[in-house]
């Protein structure tokens, strides 16, 4: 399931990446690179991070076809995507979940202590639209929106309080799974988000 699940993410963040291209005007090679670097970029910090060498999609040329096609498609089916947004913020909390997921199982898997599998996990998680946004020079969106990098760190948690108790992996899987989805939809319904700081030198001036 989770490998269904982390195909059809780095479909849709292929996607959001070459929208997000298209809105600065960037020619088709800038569209297929962002969209590349939204969809993969995460899991290529965590393993440069990890010294966890080759890094996962060297090995995996599907994903390099799967990335590049999406964002190719994109430029063509660009004028009806504004009808799919519900169903891209669906993708995208999915994809954030499973990612996380991954990213904590790769470090795990690595015999990493608990603080570096967590923030393998959220690496993994929010690390593509951080790259995404930077390249097009904004403020990346995951860090000043609804709920997104904390229900990364929440699922990360989640997952690897079930995994230690030794719960079956399945169920661990499926309930971290459930519930991180459930979190990031409820955040997006309702616009949850944390406290913002904002700050303004001049407000402190006499």
């Amino acid at each position: 399931m989770l490998t269904t699940v982390y195909l059809i993410a780095i479909t849709a963040e292929a996607m959001s990446g070459a929208l997000a291209a298209g809105k600065r005007q960037m020619d088709m090679f800038g569209v297929v690179l962002i969209a590349f670097i939204t969809a993969l970029g995460g899991g290529t910090v965590r393993d440069m991070l990890l010294g966890n060498f080759p890094v996962n999609w060297t090995q995996h040329p599907s994903y390099i076809y799967l990335t590049i096609t999406a964002g190719l498609m994109t430029m063509v089916v660009a004028r009806f995507m504004h009808r799919l947004q519900q169903l891209f913020l669906i993708l995208d909390a999915m994809g954030l979940v499973a990612f996380t997921i991954i990213g904590c199982n790769v470090a795990l898997a690595l015999n990493y202590d608990l603080p570096v599998v967590i923030m393998s996990g959220v690496i993994t998680g929010i690390f593509g639209g951080i790259l995404r946004d930077i390249l097009c020079n904004q403020t990346p969106q995951v860090l000043q929106k609804e709920l997104y990098a904390s229900v990364s760190l929440l699922v990360a948690g989640l997952y690897l309080t079930l995994h230690d108790a030794g719960f079956d992996h399945d169920l661990t899987l499926l309930a971290s799974f459930s519930c991180g989805l459930a979190l990031r939809l409820i955040a997006i319904r309702w616009q949850l988000s944390l406290p913002v700081f904002s700050y303004s030198p001049e407000r402190w001036q006499d």
